[in-house]
Formats: C-alpha cells, sequence, structure tokens
C-alpha cells in the first residue's frame, strides 16, 4: 500500500472532524427567524413584515446587506481562527466545530434575506441544497429526486462537509507550525467564509429573481420612503 501522503492525510482528518461538526450544526444550530427579521427591519429600515416580502424588495436593496452579513461572519471566523491559532495543529477539532457553526448560521441568514425561510423540511434542503452549491457540488437532479426529504438533508450535509474538509485541509497546512498560525489561522478562516458566503449569496440572489420573474414584479412597496443602510452592521 502506498504511503499515505501529508496532504491526503490532512484531508481524511479535516474531512471526518468537518462531518461530525457540521452534523451538530444541522442538528442545533437555528437562527430566530422572528427575532432576527426585528433586527434586520429595524437596523436597515425595512418595510416588510414578513420574510416572504422580501420579494418585495429589489436586489439593490437585499444585496447590500447580504454582503454585510457575509463580511460580519468572515470577521468573526478571523477573530476565532487567530485565537485557536496559537495551538496549531491540536485546535483543529473545536476550531471546525466553531467554524461549521459560523458557516450555518451565515448560509440561514442569506436565506432569510432573500425570502426563504426553511421551517418545513423541504425548505431546509432547499437551504443545504444551497450550501452544496457554494461548495462546488454538483448533486444532479436523480440524487435529489431519488431520495426521501429526511434522508435527502443528511446526505447533502456530508458531503458539504466533507467538500469543507478537503478545502479547509489545502488552506490550513500552515496551521501546524503554532507561530505562524496565529496569523494566518484568522486570514484563512476570513477568506474562506467570505468565499462562501459569496458563492451561497450569488445561489440565493439567482433564486430570488427566478421567483420575482415568474410572478408579477412588485417593484418596491411604493407608499414606504426610501431606504437609507446605516453605516453600522448589525446583522
Amino acid at each position: 500500500m502506498a504511503k499515505e501522503t501529508r496532504a491526503e492525510w490532512l484531508s481524511r482528518n479535516f474531512g471526518a472532524a468537518a462531518q461530525a461538526s457540521f452534523r451538530r450544526a444541522y442538528e442545533r444550530i437555528r437562527v430566530d427567524e422572528k427575532r432576527y427579521l426585528r433586527q434586520v427591519t429595524r437596523a436597515y429600515k425595512l418595510p416588510v413584515k414578513s420574510w416572504s416580502e422580501m420579494f418585495l424588495l429589489g436586489p439593490e436593496v437585499i444585496d447590500p446587506i447580504a454582503k454585510r452579513t457575509i463580511k460580519s461572519a468572515s470577521r468573526m471566523a478571523a477573530l476565532e481562527g487567530t485565537g485557536l491559532g496559537f495551538g496549531g495543529f491540536l485546535t483543529v477539532v473545536p476550531d471546525m466545530g466553531v467554524l461549521s457553526a459560523i458557516t450555518v448560521r451565515m448560509l440561514q441568514k442569506l436565506s432569510l434575506l432573500y425570502g426563504f425561510e426553511y421551517a418545513t423540511e423541504q425548505e431546509t434542503a432547499g437551504l443545504w441544497i444551497a450550501a452544496a452549491s457554494a461548495a462546488g457540488l454538483d448533486l444532479g437532479r436523480d440524487f435529489v429526486e431519488k431520495q426521501a426529504v429526511e434522508r435527502l438533508v443528511p446526505r447533502i450535509v456530508d458531503r458539504v462537509a466533507l467538500r469543507v474538509g478537503a478545502e479547509v485541509a489545502e488552506k490550513w497546512a500552515a496551521r501546524i507550525v503554532p507561530v505562524v498560525s496565529a496569523a494566518a489561522g484568522g486570514a484563512i478562516n476570513y477568506y474562506f467564509i467570505r468565499g462562501w458566503g459569496r458563492r451561497a449569496q450569488k445561489h440565493f440572489r439567482s433564486r430570488h429573481l427566478d421567483v420575482v420573474d415568474r410572478g408579477p414584479r412588485a417593484k418596491y412597496i411604493a407608499a414606504q420612503p426610501p431606504i437609507l443602510l446605516p453605516s453600522s452592521t448589525t446583522a
């Protein structure tokens, strides 16, 4: 048997850590939709009373909020990566747990911002299909259609986690050296979350416009004043 390379060893171990972390995140982490709606509408003065009304707003309103959400998650990941980076490879498992939690919460927020809730199993499946898209995974129509919903999501979660593990293993090799890891860990986490966020945003934005284009386009809520985004970020 050929000797396992360091890259293969890293990918296998990161993949296992990612699978365990993403499974826990899938089961336990959920953004409170009502609370987040109050937070977003108050912070950005949005004239909506439900997430479905986000389809009444144009991408010129939603996109800047989504970008700020990604930036906020990226900064949080960077702080987490810098703090745990001093431990080098020894902190991989706790680091992966926090990183998966940040990723899942960011995906949930982006989904809501573009009008897609996840109260039902079908809606939750849509959220994780978006995660797969952000991971660059082509699930294929046959794979999606042939799976029962209760089995579909866990299988997608595992595929997404393995892709995360492979990407993280490739990017985080520097973390094996603790002194270098502190700075490198924060930067790598930042760009990892930002990249995933941007790809997920592209997916949700495309779905949002598809829904809008299929129905009568309500350009805006005419009776409302113009929406001015504040300089601070709270989402």
